[in-house]
């Protein structure tokens, strides 16, 4: 695994309301706490990334299902409370936080800007659900040629086998894939 300089963990959608809907009582929140504190300690930037609509979103097409259901219940509306980064992994002053509008961490986002701005050239992956925001960033990563880790189990999905098929048979295809711990100890100086 290649610990370039210009890497940045990316801590995706792991907001309120999705935290209420997917956490699975495994610890998921401890892990990702872990993996944050461990990219501060080795200079690695952590970027937050959520995902924010205006009120009513007046951009959701109702051709777009998900998105249009998550306005009808109510979710990811800017400035509500269930919309902010839960508060076990939130960021601290000077972090970055970038919103998004769509699946993908780089859709309707300055995302791209950030990262090229920094000359970051490798991200590592963590968020929920895997099934969406962690595996359309992937895509779109690849697409960017950006360098990809995915930290398997700081991501979490609605649909554990969802999330198995991705972390165990698709994901290592495009990216390094580690868990928490095991990222850490490739991280520690040697």
């Amino acid at each position: 695994m290649a610990m370039a300089a210009n890497s940045a963990l990316l801590v995706m959608d792991v907001q309120r309301d999705v935290v209420a809907i997917a956490d699975d009582g495994s610890g998921y929140l401890p892990r990702l706490r872990r993996a944050i504190d461990g990219a501060r300690a080795a200079g690695i930037p952590v970027i937050y990334v959520v995902i924010g609509l205006r009120p009513g979103d007046p951009v959701v097409s109702p051709r777009n299902k998900v998105l249009t259901n998550a306005v009808r219940a109510g979710l990811f509306t800017e400035g509500a409370p269930g919309t902010e980064i839960h508060e076990d992994v939130a960021p601290r002053q000077g972090d970055i936080v970038v919103t998004k509008r769509r699946g993908s961490a780089f859709s309707g986002s300055d995302l791209d800007l950030v990262l090229r701005a920094r000359d970051i050239d490798s991200l590592v992956l963590t968020g929920i659900a895997t099934s969406a925001v962690v595996l359309s960033t992937l895509w779109r990563a690849i697409d960017l040629d950006f360098g990809l880790t995915v930290l398997t189990d700081a991501c979490l999905d609605t649909d554990p086998e969802v999330h198995r098929v991705l972390t165990e048979k698709l994901f290592p295809q495009w990216a390094d894939t580690f868990t928490v711990d095991t990222w850490l100890k490739a991280l520690a100086p040697r």
